[in-house]
């Protein structure tokens, strides 16, 4: 028994150290470590999409391109499951041709547009570059599980297939799955990345620092408005509407299948009804919710009609959903990584959260008017103006320039780069503990 004892101690001993050397695993070790075993593996291409197309053209399979940020923990359950474990998946990916990008140096965004505060981006695509369709998305930090799933990624691939199969035939309603000419044709011509990156990763060099992860395309596109003393875009501040900005929550596990309905919603007004399954908006056949982001994406911030066939129970109708002015500002983008520069511009780097009633209540604030409590205070460079300034964690902001209705932190972000401009201090009248005072909260670049 003893014996036993002893070495269970030396197994957990051994697990337990196994397990701290993977966390101490710096980011250089996990980009390299990836690139030698997908590339050991010989199943994906790895950072060459023009190798993919040359591929596609001499095989004529459609390609499929995945973009994935190493460092990013949220999706890696995910990411590793497709990759290396699903018996549906990997007979689905065997169809297509593969490629693997884990940075978006060089990459060609007149053709690769998505959701840049994503860290696990797919694309089913022709070698002539029209676009099949887009998997991929979420709505929270870290939580995915509501948003993808294997069975909606079998499902995207199928359906990809479905739409090679009758390629070129339906080349005209794919038309739309691309969008507009960008600002700038790749990542790293963006003034803010401009003298930082080059259009490869370093892999004889430090390969992390030279990498242009997803969410900096973001940060250099609003930051471009923001240099100019530009308002940022509403498309720009609110990018890729959740289907359930617009009432709709769908099946995960489907490519567009409504499981429910937000009562007064656009979606609910247009007729669309729990079971209904899209099979296409805008005329663009759906793979997957984000193709359905796509289609909002692309849908004017003033308003507009969203055209959607549907089956139901079997029987295909067509709805019409009209969207009225300011109808993005129903999503959330607290949530996203593009967050972190947006409270550096708006906040000073204040992180805001909604107050609770008792808290209203001591704060002498009714229902309707702004209760905003700082949940943080950021203490370095840019992030740490509004401590400067004499904020603090704990203190409820009240009344930002004169403005009570400033309800949520997406409000007062939304406000600081739309309707200010860097350099301005707006007089902000805080309530901290039993008493109000007015400080000034700086609105930076």
């Amino acid at each position: 028994m003893r014996l036993l004892c002893r070495f269970a101690i030396v197994v957990l001993l051994f697990v337990g150290a196994m397990l701290q050397a993977e966390e101490k695993k710096t980011r250089e070790q996990k980009v390299r470590e990836d690139k030698e075993r997908v590339e050991a593996e010989g199943f994906w291409m790895y950072n060459d999409i023009p190798g993919a197309i040359a591929e596609a053209k001499k095989s004529g399979k459609p390609i499929l391109v995945v973009l994935r940020c190493l460092p990013c923990e949220e999706c890696v359950k995910l990411d590793d499951e497709l990759v290396d474990q699903d018996p549906v998946i990997q007979k689905l990916l065997k169809e297509y041709v593969c490629v693997r990008v884990v940075g978006t140096n060089g990459l060609d965004l007149e053709t690769f547009q998505y959701d840049t505060d994503q860290s696990f981006a797919v694309f089913l695509m022709n070698a002539d570059k029209t676009i099949y369709g887009r998997f991929g998305t979420r709505s929270h930090r870290t939580e995915w599980v509501g948003d993808v799933s294997l069975k909606g990624m079998a499902k995207a691939l199928e359906r990809g297939l479905d739409i090679h199969a009758a390629y070129p035939g339906n080349k005209a309603e794919l038309a739309g799955k691309r969008g507009d000419k960008p600002l700038f044709s790749s990542p790293e011509k963006y003034p803010a990345l401009r003298d930082k990156f080059t259009d490869a990763l370093n892999y004889e060099g430090d390969v992390v620092k030279s990498c242009i992860h997803c969410h900096q395309i973001g940060d250099a596109e609003r930051q471009y408005y923001r240099a100019q003393r530009k308002p940022i875009p509403e498309k720009v501040l609110f990018p890729y509407p959740h289907p359930k900005s617009v009432g709709l929550t769908l099946d995960p596990k489907e490519c567009a299948k409504v499981v429910a309905v937000a009562e007064g919603s656009p979606a609910a007004k247009a007729g669309f009804k729990a079971g209904d399954n899209i099979l296409a908006l805008q005329s663009q056949p759906m793979i997957s919710m984000a193709d359905v982001q796509w289609v909002l994406h692309n849908t004017a911030p003033e308003g507009g009609t969203v055209k959607a066939q549907v089956s139901r129970a079997g029987k295909p109708m067509t709805l019409s959903m009209s969207l009225e002015d300011g109808w993005r500002r129903e999503g959330e983008i607290a949530w996203r990584v593009s967050s972190w520069g947006l409270r550096r511009m708006s906040t000073g780097g204040l992180k805001l959260d909604s107050t609770t009633p008792e808290f209203r209540q001591k704060a002498g604030v009714g229902a309707g008017e702004m209760a905003l409590h700082v949940f943080a205070a950021g203490k370095y460079g840019p992030h740490a103006a509004a401590r400067t300034a004499g904020f603090r964690e704990g203190d409820i902001l009240v009344s930002v320039n004169g403005r009570t209705d400033l309800l949520t932190e997406d409000d007062l972000l939304a406000y600081g780069v739309t309707e200010c401009l860097p350099g301005q201090k707006l007089d902000t009248v805080v309530w901290r503990n039993g008493k109000r005072l007015t400080l000034k909260l700086p609105i930076q670049e």
